[in-house]
């Protein structure tokens, strides 16, 4: 039966000439610590990093999993014990600790969807998600914690190591690592509360069977109601997820069965923008222009298998298969900001979304030699099928104000009579990649290339025939080089393209309903990192071009083309570890500068993108207090620059600063580990604007939030 290797292998070189009298050049060793084999990912989790609040490494889709100092990109996994501390409920909420990625949806709404290095993550996430390294798994408009042992982020393109993503994501890419048995039983309580009334319980679970404990269980189940801090709003959710595994001498496999529903009174949705006018103040946090009659329900169903087994003591074959169901019915309006003193228009909507996903990989991993150089190489095939089912009654507007909302009459919006299909992707792909290493691993070189079929469909929703389409083959290379002269220290720089379904000729343009050829986005990127044992920094440089469609004059009309492009720039610092042994800190800066460039309109050329802020910045900190062992203080800040909501840079959102503080303090009750948690978020109750949601509409920002919460285990 393999078990983690737990070896530490030290490399020295000393120059040639030695003998010949010349002056001996001894390098500094290098330490590499192996987990497990490079062919595997199943049970090879990368550790924890200094402070426990990321990790050492992350999984890094075709390439398996990789030390954080040996990846020629800008990634981050936040640690189960990092969500547990913060009192992260959701995929959203950890987020806040990066500052590379908002969340920019309303905190009181039904989804979160993201911006990662400037650039929207699908629209209102829409499964852009990654599980266990593959697309398809994760619930489509909000993911849990509950099942999460990581939470990863990896910056910038990724369609060469995960594929094309579902609704083609260009600026990163969250992967969630579920949670696995552990090597020793755990039954873990943990029940919270949080402002107005919002109390929940959540159990944690984990057991080993058989001889060599080769078979493990993990189950996570949690249950959540009442009222939320947002007027009117009340909001109960409920996740369980079964985790079963098994580790053999060859053979590895794991089996994730995932279900979750949430439902909402009132739910709070994004404000559409009246074109020409000038945004109004953000309201106060707690208001809702939403009715309590208004209501949202949404359940969510899925189940990956994943198996290795060893062909060889280097070599490992891999598959995987899953899909799942996410389904949404929902009651209320879409406000529509009118003026400046706050008045809204809001159409209240009956609408049914059934998301249906398969998703399937199979493939090999092998190292081996050719001299002096190490290979390590991996030939993947996946596949991913994700239709949409939609339908849409809308009522009658009605009006309100943001900042004395009306109470509005109650409508009746009759259910849809049918929910016919409205779009369907067929995303397929072979990769195959190269990780050359020589020097005594001091020099890493990775190459690839994927090559996609993309097979997209949309439907006339009244005919049920195919009203524009994509068919198309396309190849996303990569080139990634790591430099590591030091232990401490290691340069990297790569190469990476991004993959996006094109988009459809509006009903204006000559060749109306024509779907372009897939999108190919350019990322070019180099950085440094440097781990000092404790503590660590890494500083990144990135350029990302992403093309997107426009109207160019062709003859009597207007021809929709691939013509122009978003540009955007950036300098990232992330900071993460311990200061000291009692102070740890997590979080960094984001400079960024967007341009729209090669466009037809003069009106919008050399303008910035929509919802891409000049400065991002988060920081946390943890302090254990010296004066009563056990007790941890912690303090975040999150700040965002103003955005624009508009292509012409005429309709802007001011920048924001958040503070939130928070404790915790660990003790033994009858010798069972207790944790108390207590936090503040939005500490001075500040009212903004948090960001540039789908389809260009703003997003209010949460009020002031307390959230208590106590964690046994048995």
């Amino acid at each position: 039966m393999k078990f983690m290797l737990g070896c530490t292998v030290v490399m020295s070189a000393v120059a040639n000439g030695a003998a010949y009298g010349q002056s001996a050049t001894q390098l500094a060793p290098i330490v590499i610590t192996a987990t497990k084999d490079a062919t595997s990912t199943i049970g090879t989790l990368p550790e924890e990093y200094a402070g426990g609040q990321v990790a050492k490494g992350a999984r890094l889709g075709l390439l398996g999993n990789r030390d954080f100092m040996e990846t020629p990109f800008n990634v981050t996994g936040y640690t189960s014990q990092a969500i547990e501390d913060q009192g992260a409920q959701t995929v959203g909420e950890v987020m806040d600790n990066d500052p590379s990625v908002r969340n920019t949806h309303s905190a009181g709404g039904l989804l979160d969807s993201f911006y990662i290095r400037g650039f929207p993550v699908g629209e209102g996430n829409a499964g852009e998600i990654a599980f266990d390294g593959v697309y398809g798994i994760a619930p489509t408009y909000r993911v849990f914690t509950d099942y999460a042992e990581r939470v990863e982020v990896l910056k910038g393109p990724t369609a060469f190591l995960y594929g094309i993503s579902p609704n083609s994501a260009v600026g990163g890419t969250i992967n969630i690592v579920p949670k696995r048995a552990l090597d020793e039983d755990l039954t873990r309580l943990t029940t919270d509360y949080a402002s107005d009334f919002q109390g929940g319980v959540h159990v944690d679970m984990s057991r080993r069977f058989g001889d060599e404990r080769q078979f493990g269980i993990r189950l996570n189940g949690s249950v959540h109601g009442g009222d939320a801090p947002i007027d009117d709003q009340t909001r109960d959710f409920y996740v369980g997820a079964l985790a079963l595994d098994y580790q053999g001498d060859n053979l590895r496999a794991t089996l994730d069965i995932i279900g979750q529903r949430e439902t909402f009174d009132a739910p709070q949705r994004p404000f559409f923008q009246t074109t020409g006018l000038i945004v109004p103040s953000a309201p106060d946090g707690s208001l809702n222009v939403q009715e309590p009659w208004e209501w949202s329900k949404s359940a969510d169903r899925s189940v990956l298998g994943r198996v290795e087994y060893d062909l060889t003591d280097d070599m490992t074959w891999f598959g995987a298969v899953g899909g799942g169901n996410s389904h949404v019915h929902r009651l209320f309006g879409l406000p529509t900001i009118l003026n400046s003193a706050g008045d809204v228009s809001i159409t209240p909507q009956n609408a049914v979304f059934d998301v249906d996903r398969l998703t399937a990989e199979t493939g090999i991993r092998t190292k081996f030699d050719t001299g002096p150089i190490s290979h390590t190489m991996t030939l993947q095939a996946s596949y991913l099928h994700q239709s949409l089912d939609r339908a849409i009654v809308s009522g009658t507007a009605q009006l309100s104000n943001i900042y004395d909302p009306v109470r509005r009459i109650e409508q009746f919006v009759a259910d849809p009579s049918s929910v016919p299909k409205v779009s369907e992707a067929r995303l397929s792909g072979v990769g195959l990649s190269d990780t050359l290493s020589m020097l005594d691993e001091r020099v890493q070189l990775i190459l690839g290339g994927r090559f996609q079929q993309i097979d997209s469909k949309n439907f006339n929703t009244a005919t049920g025939a195919v009203s524009s389409s994509s068919d198309e083959d396309a190849l996303t290379p990569l080139v990634g080089l790591v430099v590591r002269p030091w232990e401490e220290v290691s340069f990297y720089a790569n190469y990476a393209q991004g993959l996006s379904i094109g988009d459809t000729a509006p009903t204006t343009a000559i060749n109306a309903g024509e779907t372009l050829a897939p999108y190919k986005t350019t990322q070019y990127e180099i950085g440094t990192k440097i781990d000092l044992g404790q503590i660590a920094m890494t500083v990144s440089a990135f350029q990302i071009e992403k093309p997107f469609g426009q109207l160019e004059p062709s003859g009597s009309g207007q021809l929709f083309t691939a013509g122009g492009e978003q540009r955007n720039r950036g300098i990232e610092f992330n900071l993460f570890g311990e200061v000291t042994d009692d102070l740890r800190l997590l979080g960094g800066l984001v400079l960024m500068d967007g341009e729209l460039t090669n466009t037809s309109s003069a009106a919008i050329h050399g303008k910035r993108p929509i919802g891409v802020p000049k400065i991002q910045a988060n920081i946390g900190a943890e302090w254990d207090a010296s004066f009563l062992e056990g007790l941890t203080l912690t303090a975040k800040v999150i700040h965002t620059g103003e955005q624009y909501i508009n292509t012409t840079n005429t309709l802007k959102i001011p920048f924001w600063t958040r503070f939130d503080l928070g404790a915790r303090y660990k003790t033994e009750i009858e010798t069972r580990p207790v944790t108390f948690r207590a936090s503040v978020e939005n500490v001075f109750d500040k009212d903004y604007w948090s960001g540039v949601a789908s389809f260009s509409t703003i997003a209010q920002g949460a009020p002031r939030t307390f959230k208590v919460s106590m964690t046994t285990d048995f």
